[in-house]
Parts: C-alpha cells; structure tokens; sequence
C-alpha cells in the first residue's frame, strides 16, 4: 500500500487470478461475464451459483481473496450505477441504481462552489441516465426525478435548463460528427503501395 506500483500489480494479479479461475471453472457453472475492478456481472445456469463461488474460492491458494455473491431479485439485480431489469418477455431494460441509503443530496445552490461545478452535478445526472438508462419512458421519469432533486437543493430552473441544453448541444454535436466520419468513411478511395525495385519497370493502368 502506498507505492506507486500497488495498483498495477494488484490489477495484474486480479486479471491472472480472473482468467484461471474462468479456464479451470466447471463446464456446467462456465458464465458469461463483464467486470470492473472488484465488481463482476456474471450469466450463469440456474442453481449453480453456490457452485461456482466455491471454485472461485479454491483459486487463490492464500485465501486472502474471498468471492461473495448477489443473486437476481425480483426480476432485478444490480451492477455498478446500473439496474437490470428482466421484462416479461425475456428482454432487459436498464435504469439508473441507487442504494437505498441514497438521499439524493447534491452541492447546495447556495454554497460558494463556483456556478460551473453547480451545473456540472446537473450536467453529470443526465450524462449517466442518457448513457444507462435504455427507454425512453424511464428517461423521463429519471429526467422528474433529477428535476426534482436539484431543485430540492435550491437549483433554480434556469440552472437546470442550462445543462440540459449543454448535454443536448453535446449529443447532437456527437451525432454530427459520426455521421460525418461515416460518410468519408464511404467516399474514401483505395490507396495502392508500389515497392521500389532497381531496374524494374512497373505500368500502372487505374480503371476509374
């Protein structure tokens, strides 16, 4: 602890232990899954998550890394700033998470924080529900509940307003920008590399 290293070998050692203990698991606990730093997202069989933790656990020969585990609730389960939801018809949604100790207690309006860093906490909310969230309705609801929120910290409505535009301004300017690139993407033309040979003539003929 402390070094400037003990990151980097921590995330190494995780990325070895991760990849064997996956290669060695069982093949009917074998899971799909995504992770980031300690927090991992695994798809796996029905009743096999017991099973698969204990292998988790025989993994790391020392025993001073210990894998818990949080099962699906409801139809519901939790990964980092993000609710999966699973519909009735099989599909997901995803919503934005929060613990239920949330309070929803952002910077004070009325705190001598620059204006720029009030609007940011406004502008950051609706970055993460437009990167999560994945319906429109929820957007909405997420939307009241920001609205909300900040307007309970003493946010005026022009506040909000004014980083809800700067995030709109920055999708469509995004939007803009990919759409640029795959239209050159499309007009760009081939490019031929003709080594040079001594003594060697080479005819070129280009068909338009």
């Amino acid at each position: 602890m402390g070094s400037p290293v003990s990151a980097i070998i921590a995330n190494l050692f995780m990325e070895w232990l991760e990849k064997k203990a996956i290669a060695t698991a069982p093949l009917e606990c074998k899971p799909g899954y995504k992770s980031f730093v300690d927090d991992v997202l695994e798809i796996i069989k029905k009743g096999t998550t017991g099973q698969l933790t204990e292998h988790l656990n025989t993994v790391d020969t020392t025993g001073n890394i210990k894998f818990t585990f949080e099962e699906e609730c409801e139809g519901k389960i939790p990964f980092l700033d993000t609710l999966i939801v699973r519909k009735e018809d099989g599909t997901v949604k995803l919503l934005v998470y929060r613990k239920k100790t949330h309070t929803d207690q952002y910077i004070n309006f009325d705190s001598q924080h620059p204006l720029h860093q009030k609007i940011g906490v406004i502008r950051s909310l609706l970055d993460r529900m437009h990167s999560i969230v994945s319906e429109d309705k929820d957007k909405e609801e997420e939307e009241s509940r920001i609205r909300k929120a900040v307007t309970n910290c003493g946010y005026p409505k022009w506040a909000f307003d004014k980083a809800k535009q700067q995030v709109e301004g920055k999708a469509e300017v995004k939007k803009n920008k990919e759409q640029k690139n795959a239209t050159q993407e499309t007009e760009t033309k081939g490019m031929v590399v003709i080594p040079y040979v001594e003594e060697v003539e080479v005819e070129l003929e280009v068909v338009m």
